[in-house]
């Protein structure tokens, strides 16, 4: 959570930065620096050279680097104050793209470069071997390709070495063996083959080995064990054989040890971590290890996270007791326990684990009940997983206790009795899975308070009794713990479950996957399935449902699977959506279904001639140099037109084209400005107008028109607020994708203020504006309300626009509605609360602002020490599951 705290403080930075940035006439002041008579040409030249070699400068961080400023203020360079030479280089990032210039190697004082987190490519100049005072050399997480450059083997004086995350090939090369002051050397991620040198045995000042994420083979060498300083050593994700050197468990200044997912075989030494005192992570999932847990574990006081997932474990899991630092256990994938009254005997020892978060002991053969000590687990406990054991008994309702719980997983076990009312008190709980047990009973009307619940499995028990309505309670989260919205899977097949099928399940809206199949439901399938928008698979097979296919379910442009077999459905089968593919549908055992498509061979429905052809008839736009075909309204913009996807022929261009409604009052005018604005108007950032058009249509009556390029991935209001758009978008944006668009908005607005011939105030900038292409670039939209300003001399005079500005509720600042002149500022404010919606996830007339507070008031009130509680969850559910994939092993079972 302390992560994230600071990561919220960089947003806030980030904002203030961006406001400060586009609400200054000069967007860069930095301070001159007086150069002396004997300032190092040379630096400055190569300096230069470096920048001509940059293509793609998405943050504008090369303006400080102009003539103006001397190059020891520029934006990432720090100089010797005595000598101003460039002693540090620094642009981790920015997102720089290009190539990595020689002339770098004329910094001959250069002590750190870093250019990590970059888009550079091609290889490593050898001209950076002339940099012999370097001491960092950082360019991890780029697209560097080729061979390491043999030249670093001048840079003697070398002690950070990072090229992780790149497209290195070949072997290691052998010169990397010279550099023995080198502490950090981090080659993960790459694509280097052969095996680990011997004479990384050489390099005995390293602290840091990280080769993680490559081709390499053979065993690990026990040259290793001769860093004798070594504290994080990283092996994961190769094709590493046979067994750890015994000798490694002597290096007793080890802190991480990370072999996962490697072809690694042996047993563990029984005293290991006795030799080991400091070892804080030990990770060796998914390897072929066998034998059973040292002992030695027993004192293991450090160790916060142990990984040992998919090997051969055997035998009993000593005590943990001692292990009070212990933040993820994870046994699951072995052959521990041998089925007896005595294998979860261990659990009871981890309530001493105060800062426990994870424990995962599923897919072994542990048997015996679960003690009600579970119920004493730390309240940090978060996920527990249980499944795919021969555990059996009953549910202890203590584990009603563990209130940190998000997610619980017993599957697959011979759990019987009924689910404890208790569970009632998990009002985190996301993912509940009890399915494949004995459980009896009911469901219990408890289920319906969990609010946050987005994944239910309690199939193949033999639960009965009637679904409960309040599992309709699934749609929206409390203030205090964000807005993780509604149901996203279901699963109640086969079991003993009666009654209706309540139509409020309709109301969860987010539900993709829903399988009833197997119990005893009657009555009608529910028209209000068809409000679930993102539904991927719906099972209602083996039921006694009636009635007949709710025709507007074809609509659910996303469903992939449709099964409604062995029911007593009747009535005409839907041609549309899923209902046009015979592969993804079964509706056999209906015996009085008709109709849909020939591959179903159903009967013929009865002819109704009461029936009316309804006509859609299609507006052709003659005036366009080929003709456009159009095939659907995407949205409404604004009051004055309506946007339709097209295809422009004979080029099969796909476009979108605004059309406008001149039966508005304003549409007229509308038109006009956004075309005097868009006409001169060039930028990434700004959607790009391929034309407009103006005539008479075929009914003769005057028509208009724009038409801009098709921005496939819709618009932003539809992806933070999870407005279906197809099958093949994600529902979420992370957080790089949401500052990304924040500073492509930011640049949008500071070339319509600074940049233009003409000052542009948009006037209506929200999230249903900013539009996302292929690559998810943001580009402003919609300029019907634009003001254009013409700067001469300094000063500024209004030149064209609407009559009057409306804008959008919520965004247009309230000045304007009290008679204030239109200006840039009125543009920063509607930025101001489009940040504050991306990060928070809610609306400025979101229905929770009662009484005065608004959008603004929100976020300020919980600034700074509450702002986990505002923050969008999907947020914090990318981040995390990112930060549990590079840290910790997958433990979804």
């Amino acid at each position: 959570m302390k992560y994230f705290s600071l990561m919220l403080l960089a947003f806030w930075s980030i904002y203030v930065h961006l406001f400060v940035l586009l609400t200054l006439n000069s967007p860069w002041i930095i301070p001159k620096l007086v150069a002396s008579a004997s300032e190092n040409e040379t630096d400055h030249m190569a300096l230069l050279e470096f920048r001509k070699s940059i293509l793609s400068d998405p943050h504008g961080i090369f303006l400080s680097w102009n003539t103006c400023t001397h190059f020891c203020n520029w934006h990432g360079i720090t100089c010797n104050p005595k000598h101003q030479r460039v002693l540090e280089l620094n642009l981790q990032g920015y997102k720089l793209k290009g190539s990595i210039s020689p002339y770098i190697g004329n910094l001959s004082y250069m002590r750190s470069i870093n250019l990590g987190d970059n888009n550079f490519y091609g290889e490593i100049p050898q001209e950076l071997g002339r940099l012999s005072q370097l001491h960092n050399l950082s360019v991890g997480n780029n697209s560097l390709v080729g061979e390491i450059a043999t030249n670093l083997t001048g840079c003697t004086n070398l002690k950070f070495l990072h090229l992780g995350g790149n497209n290195f090939i070949d072997k290691i090369p052998i010169e990397i063996g010279s550099l023995r002051k080198l502490q950090h050397l981090i080659l993960s991620n790459n694509e280097f083959t052969g095996e680990i040198p011997l004479f990384m045995g050489n390099l005995s000042s390293l602290t840091l080995l990280a080769v993680a994420g490559n081709n390499l083979e053979g065993s690990i060498p026990h040259e290793i064990c001769s860093l004798k300083s070594l504290t994080w050593i990283a092996f994961h994700l190769n094709k590493l054989r046979g067994t750890f050197p015994t000798c490694l468990y002597n290096i007793s200044s080890l802190n991480i040890i990370s072999a996962t997912n490697n072809q690694l075989n042996g047993s563990l030494p029984t005293n290991m971590f006795h030799t080991l005192p400091n070892l804080h992570k030990f990770l060796i999932s998914n390897n072929q290890i066998i034998g059973s847990i040292p002992p030695s574990i027993t004192n293991a006081s450090f160790l916060s996270i142990l990984d040992a997932d998919n090997n051969y474990f055997t035998g009993q899991v000593p005590s943990l007791s001692k292990l009070q630092d212990l933040r993820y256990l994870s046994f699951s994938g072995n052959n521990l326990g041998d089925n007896s009254t005595d294998d979860l005997e261990f659990l009871k020892s981890l309530t001493n684990c105060s800062q426990l978060q994870m424990i995962d002991i599923g897919f072994n053969s542990f048997g015996g009940h679960l003690p009600n000590s579970l119920g004493n687990l730390s309240m940090q406990l978060n996920e527990l997983y249980l499944g795919g054991n021969h555990i059996v008994g009953e549910i202890p309702s203590a584990i009603g206790n563990l209130i940190g719980l998000v997610l619980l997983s017993m599957t697959g076990n011979s759990i019987d009795g009924t689910i404890p009312t208790t569970f009632g008190k998990l009002q985190n709980m996301q993912k509940l899975r009890l399915g494949r047990n004995k459980l009896s009973g009911g469901i219990g009307a408890f289920i319906g308070n969990l609010s946050q619940l987005f994944h239910l499995d309690e199939g193949k028990n033999m639960l009965q009794g009637k679904i409960p309505p309040s599992i309709g309670n699934y749609q929206s989260i409390p203030v205090e713990v964000g807005n993780l919205k509604n149901l996203g899977s279901l699963d109640m097949s086969e079991n003993n479950l009666s009654y209706h099928i309540p139509p409020s399940i309709g109301e969860c809206i987010v539900l993709e996957y829903l399988n009833l199949k197997g119990n005893s439901l009657n009555g009608i399938i529910p028209p209000s399935l068809a409000s679930l928008k993102g539904l991927r698979s719906l099972d209602l097979s083996q039921n006694s449902l009636g009635g007949s296919i709710p025709n507007d379910l074809q609509k659910i442009s996303v469903l992939q699977y449709f099964n409604v077999s062995l029911n007593m459905l009747v009535g005409e089968v839907p041609k549309g959506g899923v209902f046009q593919n015979a592969s993804v549908l079964v509706v056999t055992g209906n015996k009085n279904l008709c109709g849909g498509i020939s591959e179903l061979h159903l009967p013929p429905c009865p002819v109704d001639g009461k029936k009316l052809a309804k006509l859609h008839p299609f507006m052709l736009i003659a005036t366009i140099v080929s003709a456009v075909a159009f095939l659907l309204i995407i949205s409404s913009s604004g009051n004055f037109s309506f946007v339709y996807k097209g295809i422009l022929r004979p080029e099969e261009k796909v476009v979108a084209i605004k059309v406008l409604n001149l039966q508005k009052r304003g549409s007229q005018k509308s038109f006009i400005a956004e075309c005097n604005a868009l006409k001169n108007i060039k930028h990434r950032n700004v959607v790009p107008i391929l034309t407009c058009c103006s005539g008479i249509d075929y009914k003769g009556q005057e028509f208009k028109a724009l038409i801009f390029e098709y921005m496939k991935n819709g618009s932003l209001e539809q992806w933070l607020h999870q407005i279906a758009l197809s099958a093949e978008h994600s529902r979420t944006l992370n957080l790089d994708q949401r500052l990304n668009i924040m500073i492509d908005v930011a640049s949008a607005l500071h070339y319509l203020h600074y940049e233009c011939e003409q000052l542009i105030v948009h006037c209506d900038l929200k999230p249903s504006n900013v539009l996302l292409d292929d690559d998810m670039i943001a580009h402003v939209s919609d300029f019907g309300l634009v003001r254009l300003f013409s700067t001469i001399n300094c000063t500024s005079s209004q030149h064209t626009s609407t009559i009057v500005i409306k804008g959008t509720i919520g965004y247009v600042p309230p000045e304007y509605g009290m008679g204030s002149e239109v200006s840039t500022a009125g543009d920063m404010y509607s930025f101001g609360i489009l940040l504050l919606e991306m990060l928070t996830g809610r609306r400025p007339i979101d229905e929770i602002f009662e009484d005065g507070q608004n959008l603004h008031t929100f976020v300020e009130n919980s600034f700074p020490d509450n702002l986990l509680q505002i923050l969008d969850p999907s947020i914090v559910l990318n981040q995390e599951e990112q930060n549990s994939q590079n840290l910790t092993p997958t433990v979804e079972k």
